[in-house]
């Protein structure tokens, strides 16, 4: 699990010739995207293809798909949909001493709890991972601290595929790249998400057609109560 290939595979002697290289400190991630190039990198076994988001590039996973939340001001969340569930991917702005994500789980659990939902704490391949059971739901919270950034990947689907969607959310999360990037921003707040141009396109396109079918139906209902009147 967790494995990667390089792209440049290249044999002692060659290596000690070239220029030192920034290296990740692991062979899994995520990554730190302000240092270490997602170029480098050959995840084409397990993903179709990366969902750069600015400060997330996130793999997305044979099979899987992309699915955005809209709201009134536009795009709100952005999911991978999977089979037996969906995964959510966020990050944030963090210290650059402490642990962000320690710091959040215990009032996580707390908020969880309080709202009726059965919740324990399991021990990850990162550290402490959030479990809450509501019925045949379950959610699974992973936070990973990374240089002045946290990124939390939320796991939600049936109880019953709960163990193939935390498997399948880690090894999203061991190939994600987290782009901090210098600019100053509160710790705690979600660092910004840029949705892609064609993503963007398609969705502009899909509201199009939306308030054009709801126009066109607000026509048809005057319409006919025009016609009930006479």
């Amino acid at each position: 699990m967790f494995g990667r290939k390089n792209k440049n595979d290249k044999n002692p002697a060659e290596e000690v010739a070239q220029p030192q290289q920034d290296q990740p400190e692991n062979d899994f991630g995520p990554f730190d995207g302000d240092t270490v190039n997602f170029q480098d990198f050959d995840f084409s076994d397990f993903a179709a293809g990366a969902l750069d988001l600015g400060s997330m590039l996130i793999p997305v996973p044979h099979g899987g798909e992309v699915k955005v939340d809209m709201g009134p001001e536009g795009p709100q969340m952005i999911h991978l949909e999977i089979d037996g569930g969906r995964i959510t991917p966020i990050a944030f702005a963090a210290p650059r001493n402490g642990d962000l994500w320690a710091e959040s789980v215990e009032e996580t659990v707390a908020g969880m709890t309080k709202d009726g939902l059965d919740v324990h704490v399991e021990d990850g391949p990162w550290g402490q991972e959030i479990c809450a059971v509501a019925g045949e739901g379950q959610m699974r919270l992973i936070g990973v601290n990374g240089p002045r950034w946290m990124f939390r990947a939320t796991l939600a689907g049936e109880k019953s595929k709960a163990d193939e969607l935390a498997k399948v959310g880690r090894e999203i999360i061991a190939r994600t790249f987290i782009r901090r990037g210098s600019d100053p921003i509160p710790a705690g707040q979600p660092l910004p998400v840029l949705m892609p141009q064609a993503m963007a396109d398609a969705l502009q396109e899909q509201l199009q057609e939306l308030a054009h079918r709801q126009n066109a139906e607000s026509q048809g209902a005057t319409r006919n109560l025009g016609e009930d009147l006479q």
